[in-house]
């Protein structure tokens, strides 16, 4: 966060033995909300912006990050005794030994972690620190803001995955299979953490959001 000074993040004021003092988030919008109530389209290029921000070239050097290969850890570790997180772990090994355009990125991009602040626009709060393909970042857009609430759809409604993915590769220039990639191996992941923790509910968004990918990845 204080890496980021401020460029697409809050500022932080003050930080000390892992307690962040940062400026307060005072407008009266969210992400979720848009994306619940009609306006997911403009809610997803104002995460696609937020991104691009967090992802420009700055010239002091990164902090100390996670690399993204073990971030994915706890999905190969589950993926042998569930069939289900199979096709997730192949497709992740396969994008982590070819990694393109590699960046320090926030790992938890979504619509609750992009927040209105007046004045200086919609900013992230609480990254976990990665480092690693930048296309990652975009990933959890799409199993959100559904996590957060599972019994308001918006990431499993019919042509929603479509519509985002549309946004996000018009936004990025990044190619639509690459994305879907990413989609897969990331929605495994989440499936794999929520399986840990016995939330199966968490579990079956992220699970149907693979799916969803997959089928288009197929045609």
């Amino acid at each position: 966060m204080s890496w980021w000074s401020g460029q697409g993040a809050a500022k932080i004021v003050a930080a000390s033995n892992g307690a962040l003092l940062m400026e307060r988030a005072l407008g009266q919008h969210s992400l979720a909300h848009m994306a619940r109530s009609g306006q997911d389209d403009e809610a997803c290029r104002i995460l696609c912006q937020t991104a691009a921000k967090l992802h420009a070239s700055r010239s002091d050097p990164s902090p100390g990050l996670h690399r993204l290969d073990n971030w994915f850890q706890p999905l190969f570790d589950l993926s042998p005794s569930n069939p289900a997180l199979t096709p997730a772990a192949e497709q992740a090994r396969a994008l982590l030994a070819d990694q393109r355009d590699i960046r320090p990125l926030h790992g938890d991009l979504h619509h609750d972690n992009v927040l209105d602040f007046g004045s200086r626009g919609w900013l992230a709060i609480d990254p976990h620190g990665l480092v690693g393909e930048r296309t990652f970042d975009f990933a959890n857009i799409f199993t959100n803001p559904d996590l957060a609430d599972p019994t308001r759809q918006v990431a499993t409604l019919p042509g929603r995955l479509e519509a985002r993915l549309g946004i996000v590769t018009e936004e990025t220039g990044f190619e639509a299979n690459r994305v879907l990639a990413w989609i897969v191996a990331w929605t495994g992941l989440s499936a794999a953490w929520f399986i840990g923790d016995g939330d199966h509910r968490g579990a079956e968004i992220d699970l149907q959001v693979n799916a969803l990918a997959l089928q288009l990845r197929a045609r």
